[in-house]
């Protein structure tokens, strides 16, 4: 069943839960989070407070030593100091009560508050529920409760700048406009329908199309920023293969800037797949070095070589590295011609002691191919920039861009039922008939947001939170 936005004053709360909001392990500070009508109550009872509660203020307090289970402590004890700050109902992360009891990071206090508020009446917070509630109740649509998620997960500044805006609410923004007209369309034809004994005139097939016309850009142009999105959400492999000898390990180090793998002048020294995640101009990218390609009949080394086939077929990006200094072999052509198609570059490395590329542009089969030098650093820098523009697509980045895949999906459902009407209105079929397409393309933008979206899929998506957010 699709489960409608509720709106905020029509939510009310019965439980009260609590959970730890940082992150496992010993720190200089540890949030317990409570949220529910017994917050205050619970938390009073906790702590010390030395001034009273006041929304949006902090308040010290002493954590009280005690604990259902060895009634002899002096339930009057210290056991730490904290900062105790209240958020009244409805102007709180949850729209309910919410105390928050910042303590010092020992795990053991932070379990004796949680195992005290357990006994007091609290339930544990399920992964997400705290930002889950702010959904249901309305301070949040979807689309701003997954950037949450992807805040808190992200591993670049530019991703985290991408989340920012999501929880700004920019996908929400973009596509909001498109509802309305989508809506207004629905509402003409319904009218069309319901009063066309009174005088109300049916919309004429041309101002169907018009508007469906006037939709189609903004959707297409919606769902072709999914292409740069995914890459900054999701990131990408890059998988670095060659002949033995190549420069394939020395490329690597020069793009992770580090020595990460081990190069000698022996050939087939990497054995198996090394990897090592960069950001690279705020995308990440796992780079990854295989084995080089090539006969063997030592063991160790084709199970390297197996390791590299797979990495191949498995990464979204292809580096082939090329000995400036040897013409083409066999193992290379075929390497050249299995990457057709795929987002692929060429370095032809060694360039430093080759006063030409031995193999011709026309060999590489219009696959971009850069000359570099591992060793002295030349054609570094345009290596990154080609990488970077095979990873980005071209495209640009832009406010409100599709991150996932169930965005996509929304979006491209909405698209497809655009078309469909379109065709269905062209024919001259009944717009009642018509109207169960717009009707879909509505509910497909509405689920991108959460106004109607199954229990199934956001149990799914908030189960994914960590616990206490």
């Amino acid at each position: 069943m699709a489960n409608e936005l509720p709106m905020t004053e029509a939510l009310t709360t019965t439980e009260t839960m609590v959970a730890i909001s940082t992150p496992p392990g010993r720190g200089g500070i540890g949030i317990v989070r409570l949220s529910g009508p017994l917050a205050t109550s619970i938390a009073a009872q906790l702590v010390s407070l030395r001034q009273p509660l006041e929304h949006g203020r902090a308040r010290l307090a002493d954590v009280l030593d005690v604990s259902a289970e060895d009634p002899s402590v002096d339930s009057t004890a210290r056991i730490d100091e904290a900062v105790v700050t209240f958020f009244a109902a409805p102007n709180s992360y949850t729209t309910d009560d919410l105390v928050e009891i910042a303590a010092h990071g020992s795990p053991v206090v932070l379990e004796l508050l949680l195992r005290r508020s357990l006994e007091l009446g609290a339930r544990l917070a399920e992964p997400g529920e705290f930002t889950q509630r702010a959904f249901l109740s309305g301070r949040l649509d979807l689309t701003q409760a997954e950037a949450v998620r992807d805040l808190i997960e992200a591993q670049t500044l530019t991703q985290a700048r991408q989340a920012a805006s999501q929880m700004g609410g920019a996908l929400s923004r973009r596509v909001a406009p498109l509802k309305l007209s989508l809506v207004e369309l629905i509402a003409l034809l319904e009218a069309g329908i319901d009063f066309g004994e009174d005088d109300v005139d049916v919309t004429p097939q041309s101002e169907i199309a018009r508007r469906i016309e006037e939709l189609m850009p903004a959707l297409v142009k919606l769902e072709a920023s999914f292409s740069r999105g995914r890459i900054v959400h999701d990131g990408l492999t890059l998988a670095i293969v060659g002949r033995p000898n190549a420069g394939k390990s020395s490329l690597f180090n020069r793009l992770v800037e580090r020595e990460r793998a081990i190069v000698t002048a022996t050939p087939g020294t990497t054995r198996d797949t090394v990897s090592e995640r960069i950001s690279l101009d705020g995308i990440p990218l796992e780079l990854v070095d295989t084995a080089g390609l090539r006969e063997s009949h030592e063991e160790a080394e084709q199970m390297g070589i197996i390791r590299s086939r797979e990495a191949l077929a498995d990464a979204g990006l292809v580096l082939i590295v090329l000995d400036a200094t040897q013409s083409l072999n066999d193992e290379e052509r075929g390497l050249l011609a299995e990457v057709q198609g795929r987002p692929a570059l060429v370095a032809v490395n060694k360039s430093d002691l080759a006063s030409s590329m031995a193999a011709t542009a026309s060999e590489f089969e219009k696959i971009p191919a850069i000359a570099t030098s591992a060793l002295t650093g030349e054609g570094i820098p345009a290596l990154r920039e080609q990488i970077l523009a095979l990873a980005s697509g071209g495209a640009a980045s832009e406010p409100g861009m599709l991150t996932s895949l169930r965005h996509h999906q929304a979006v491209t459902t909405a698209i497809s039922a655009m078309n469909d009407a379109a065709c269905a209105n062209a024919t001259g079929i009944p717009h009642e008939m018509i109207l169960l397409d717009l009707y879909r393309g509505l509910w497909a933008l509405d689920s991108l947001t959460g106004q109607t979206t199954s229990d199934d899929i956001l149990n799914l998506i908030f189960s994914t939170f960590c616990i206490g957010k």
